[in-house]
């Protein structure tokens, strides 16, 4: 299918932005200062390294494969993005008014967590950085390639980049939250929430009119 560079620069923009508030890299440090703060450097290294390769596994196959689940499930591409958008909305409620992120782990989770001697698999890769948000945005993304193997590699490709700033962000949590401190990173994670938040409106908008077109 052809494409143009226009059409692959505006949605590589629109991953790396949508990929960059979902996973949100800098919200990330603080929780895995929690989690492992407590480990030594080499094992905090391990972790971040194993939790970034699974949660891009996941993500992979969810870009490669995903369109293909939905259709077998006889759910319409519009009905998952007005899906999605909503589960994104409430996402970046949680960002915006910093509160507890209940669709990415539970207080029992969080406890289960603690204790566990992996916690790379979970709950780092899921559902802390692939979440239910990131993957309904794969999927979203990944469609809107329209079939082009072009497209979908730049997709692909960016939210690798994107993952890549995750695995930064957890090897370095330390040095983050020396420089900007808690406070900071609430800043970050509310400007982020925001730009999430019209993300979420512009898919449920999309889906909307797919459902007025067809």
């Amino acid at each position: 299918m052809s494409f143009d560079v226009a059409d692959a620069l505006t949605l590589a923009n629109r991953t790396f932005v949508t990929m960059l508030v979902v996973m949100d890299p800098i919200g990330l440090a603080p929780i895995f200062i929690g989690l492992a703060g407590g480990r030594p450097s080499a094992e905090r290294r391990a972790l971040s390294l194993k939790a970034s390769v699974v949660a891009g596994g996941i993500l992979l196959a969810f870009g490669l494969f995903g369109r293909a689940l939905l259709e077998k499930l006889g759910i319409s591409l519009d009905a998952f993005r007005v899906a999605g958008g909503v589960l994104l909305f409430l996402i970046a409620l949680d960002m915006v008014f910093a509160r507890s992120n209940s669709s990415r782990e539970s207080e029992e989770e969080e406890r289960e967590a603690k204790d566990r001697p992996d916690i790379s698999v979970f709950p780092l890769a899921i559902p802390l950085i692939a979440g239910p948000g990131t993957l309904a945005s794969m999927m979203i993304l990944a469609s809107d390639a329209h079939g082009s193997a072009v497209l979908l590699g730049t997709v692909l490709l960016v939210t690798g980049s994107v993952l890549l700033l995750c695995y930064l962000a957890l090897r370095l949590s330390g040095q983050i939250a020396r420089v900007i401190g808690l406070t900071g990173v609430h800043v970050v994670t509310r400007v982020l929430g925001v730009l999430l938040g019209a993300l979420a409106v512009q898919y449920v908008a999309d889906g909307v009119r797919g459902f007025i077109v067809h």
